[in-house]
This record gives C-alpha cells, sequence and structure tokens, in this order.
C-alpha cells in the first residue's frame, strides 16, 4: 500500500487557524478571513517505516531518516498542539487482563462534569472551554500550588519549553483538575500535563 504524507509547507498552514481560530485566504485583488475554530487530531508513526518502538526490531530506519521524517512537524506547530502522546503496541498481558477498568458511562458522567465546571467558569464571555482562555483568564484560573510552580521551573528551564507550550501545560492542568472535581491545580496535576506533552521531550 502505497504511504501519503503531507509535506511540510501543507501542515505549517495549519498554524494561523490553530492560533488565532480563522483562516486568512487572499488573493490578487482581495483578502477574505473566515472563522475556523477546530479541533485537531492527528496521528504519525515513529519513523517513515512506521516500526520504530520500545520493543520492536523491525526499523530499518537510520537516526538521520527518523530525524527527518519527524521534523516534517516543526516545533512552531507543535507548540500550537495541546497533547501528543506515544502509542505503544499493547502487550499481550494487557490484552489478556480481566482486572475491572472505568467503564465509558462512568468516564462520560466524568467528562459532562468537567464541561458544566467551564461552563459555569466562562459564563458571560465568549470563552467556552479551557482550550480558549486568553492570557488574562490562564492568569486568573490556572494558578499551579507551590508544588506545582516549582516543577514547572524545573521542568521549563531543563526542557526549554517555549511560552506557548508553558500555558498549554497550564490550560491541560486546568482540565485534569476538572477532570478530578478540585478547584486548585496541584503538583501531580502539572507533572500529568508535562507527560502529555512527548514530542517537545523527544530527543533525536
Amino acid at each position: 500500500m502505497p504511504q501519503y504524507e503531507f509535506k511540510k509547507n501543507v501542515l505549517e498552514v495549519l498554524r494561523q487557524p490553530l492560533e488565532d481560530g480563522k483562516v486568512t485566504i487572499s488573493r490578487a485583488l482581495m483578502s477574505l478571513t473566515y472563522p475556523s475554530r477546530f479541533m485537531l487530531v492527528a496521528a504519525m508513526n515513529p519513523c517513515k517505516c512506521g516500526q520504530r518502538g520500545e520493543n520492536s526490531t523491525g526499523c530499518t530506519c537510520t537516526p538521520r531518516e527518523v530525524h527527518q521524517y519527524r521534523s516534517r512537524i516543526s516545533g512552531p506547530l507543535l507548540d500550537r498542539i495541546d497533547i501528543h502522546i506515544e502509542v505503544p503496541a499493547v502487550r499481550y498481558r494487557d490484552l489478556a487482563d480481566r482486572a475491572e477498568r472505568e467503564s465509558s458511562a462512568e468516564i462520560v458522567t466524568r467528562v459532562e462534569r468537567a464541561r458544566e465546571i467551564q461552563l459555569e467558569r466562562f459564563k458571560g464571555t465568549k470563552v467556552h472551554c479551557n482550550a480558549h482562555m486568553a492570557p488574562r483568564q490562564i492568569r486568573k484560573f490556572c494558578e499551579p500550588d507551590a508544588g506545582g510552580h516549582r516543577l514547572l521551573e524545573v521542568v521549563t528551564e531543563k526542557l526549554g519549553f517555549s511560552a506557548r507550550a508553558y500555558t498549554r501545560i497550564l490550560k491541560v492542568a486546568r482540565t485534569i483538575a476538572d477532570l478530578e472535581g478540585t478547584e486548585s491545580i496541584r503538583e501531580q496535576h502539572i507533572a500529568e500535563a508535562i507527560q502529555y506533552r512527548s514530542l517537545d521531550r523527544k530527543t533525536f
């Protein structure tokens, strides 16, 4: 089966609508701007052959080829994506595990409760969810506890997070706290949000 890859310059076009919630189309005689608030869900292989992974020995890509493949997603584009995680192959023992897990119905209830919290939080504004918070609202609603501040300081300096990545960590941590039903953002919420930025932490 042939593989199709978006060119880097095509992917970069996503930066404006992801950042501003609108897209501008310019032609010789005029320029038009349209609303473009959307949720981006994207996936990519770990490398060009698709076999690279923790327990895989079938990858034929060189480190240079892996770097070239992953660099199609630029740093500025990654900064505009709130969550990026690795999805490893499911092991047999996980497939065969019969332990009780949180049901879909329980998850739905938890998500709906978090959405109600956010709707109440932003009542009377044009914001409807944590992802769309402006800087002023981030300062008001996303203040971590002392441990969260220390953790953010350490990882920001160590991993070189950008300002955009920093604010997205705070937004995601706010949502994690909402899902737990807690008003304050605690250190563990910050730690979990940081784990959801795996490509920022990736070294090539």
